[in-house]
């Protein structure tokens, strides 16, 4: 990999930076993350967003994180599908997929915790990074062929084992996970 290959994902490079200093400064200046710490500083929130209309949430959720594993592998599959993505699709496209992926992921989860009537708070870059697989896939099914090294049956494992861990591990936002994929999915038919 040359050095012009970083300039070609260099969206993929800034997010994984702003994400991995926001972790580091929080880390830094107010200790271990936690849910109260997030709550403060942009976690998805539904009373922060209903009763205080700071609807920026479903933005800045994507930046923080509730530990550094879960920041580790939100960063790792973002290094890799973010880079080939955005080499392979172009900037604008990439960001245009992350963004609408991750902001439909919030939303799913905002909605579907909204019916049940729970009061959680949600954070990271995970529904975004579901639909990076989703956009990988759904450009593989609309144009018959990877997306740099990423195969058919690569990606469709990655989501099977992405949404296994998350439906059999306590505590994950399975319903942004699986808005972000769809949002991912069908954007990327539009798109790409």
């Amino acid at each position: 990999m040359g050095r012009n290959d970083y300039k070609k994902a260099i969206f993929t490079i800034i997010i994984l930076a702003i994400n991995s200093g926001l972790f580091l400064f929080l880390s830094i200046f107010y200790g271990q993350q936690g849910e109260r710490l997030l709550i403060e500083y942009g976690g998805l929130y539904e009373i922060a967003v209903n009763y205080r209309g700071e609807y920026y949430r479903f933005v800045s959720s994507m930046f923080v994180h509730f530990g550094i594993e879960h920041l580790a592998s939100n960063m790792l599959l973002l290094a890799i599908l973010g880079y080939n993505l955005e080499v392979e699709k172009g900037h604008i496209k990439f960001l245009i997929i992350y963004f609408v992926s991750g902001i439909g992921g919030n939303v799913a989860s905002f909605w579907w915790r909204s019916l049940g009537d729970v009061n959680i708070m949600s954070g990271g870059a995970s529904g975004a990074v579901f639909g990076l697989m989703g956009a990988i896939l759904g450009s593989y099914i609309k144009h018959g062929r990877p997306i740099a090294r990423l195969s058919k049956q690569g990606i469709l494992v990655m989501i099977g084992i992405s949404l296994f861990v998350g439906l059999t591990t306590a505590g994950i936002d399975n319903a942004g996970h699986i808005g972000g994929l769809l949002f991912g999915f069908l954007i990327s038919l539009i798109l790409l």
